[in-house]
């Protein structure tokens, strides 16, 4: 008889993050200091209202903040740019794809630094690339 295996919990999924975060080129984490990064098992009901989500499983993170390149230092910040990253959808497409979990979080966590930096699919490509596993 095989065992159940327990999904990772908010707290494994900080963990993970953590070591995504820590593989990514370091030019790009250079880049993204003082960018906070939150793991919650769904968006809220505003996010999937604003996005107009079908179902809260549709969003796998989101960026919230002023993206890089429109970031001015004469406009005042009312908050500190954050990403979430949602642990359930999350899995969901790991079942799904049977995909390596990590390498989910990571690709999640870079497509959304991606959207810190405006940068292009192609470039997230590029960089997911040189992920030090």
């Amino acid at each position: 008889m095989q065992r159940p295996i327990t999904p990772p919990t908010l707290e494994d999924m900080i963990d993970m993050a953590d070591v995504a975060l820590e593989s990514i080129p370091p030019e790009l984490a250079g880049m993204v200091k003082g960018v906070a990064i939150r793991v919650e098992d769904f968006p809220n009901e505003e996010t999937c209202r604003d996005m107009e989500l079908e179902s809260p499983f549709d969003l796998l993170g989101l960026y919230v903040g002023t993206p890089f390149g429109e970031q001015s230092v004469s406009a005042s910040r009312t908050h500190n740019d954050l990403i979430f990253l949602y642990r359930r959808p999350i899995l969901d497409y790991w079942c799904d794809t049977g995909e390596d979990l990590a390498h989910v979080v990571t690709h999640v966590l870079i497509h959304e630094i991606g959207h810190h930096f405006g940068f292009s699919d192609d470039d997230m490509e590029a960089l997911e690339a040189q992920v030090t596993e």
